[in-house]
């Protein structure tokens, strides 16, 4: 299955989305693989601790929150696949980043763990049929498909890969 087979686009969640080609998501989870999309592990690690305003998350922090969300919508994903059609509510992003101990890990870490998760996401994705991965859900008052979540997964670290290099990278 393509991004071009996601309908309708989900508001909100469309901006991660567009940020993936019109590939195969197996292909999508391929090319935006973690170690791909993360490859500056010297510069991420000189500005582990660093913020570029005050109150900003730091590089661990943002891992921690990829990380995080990536299991969310990994269960979402799993939820509606699965026809559950129970509507699952929003989560705070900044209260889970508040209550993690990122400031405590390494970048090296931090991405070891997200790389473990995303092949266990892989393989979610891996044991549903063409039908399952278009079922809709509820997740925070939007309809979303599995599908759609998946390139969700994807596209979400590009997003905060483009703000470390715009916003963190010029601190080097």
């Amino acid at each position: 299955m393509k991004k071009s087979n996601i309908n309708p686009m989900p508001p909100f969640f469309d901006r991660y989305i567009n940020l993936v080609e019109d590939i195969d998501i197996f292909d999508a989870f391929e090319k935006y693989s973690p170690q791909k999309v993360y490859s500056e592990v010297e510069k991420l690690t000189d500005l582990e601790d660093k913020v570029y305003a005050p109150g900003k998350w730091t590089v661990k922090d943002i891992l921690q929150h990829i990380i995080d969300n990536e299991r969310i919508m990994a269960y979402r994903a799993l939820r509606f696949s699965r026809n559950d059609k129970t509507a699952l509510p929003g989560y705070e992003e900044a209260e889970l980043a508040a209550n993690t101990v990122a400031s405590k890990r390494s970048v090296t870490d931090l991405l070891e763990e997200f790389n473990l998760l995303r092949q266990t996401t892989i393989l979610l994705f891996k044991n549903m049929s063409d039908e399952m991965i278009l079922n809709p859900g509820n997740a925070n008052n939007i309809e979303i498909s599995a599908l759609a979540l998946g390139f969700v997964i994807i596209g979400h670290p590009v997003h905060h890969m483009n703000i470390i290099r715009e916003r963190y990278f010029p601190l080097l």
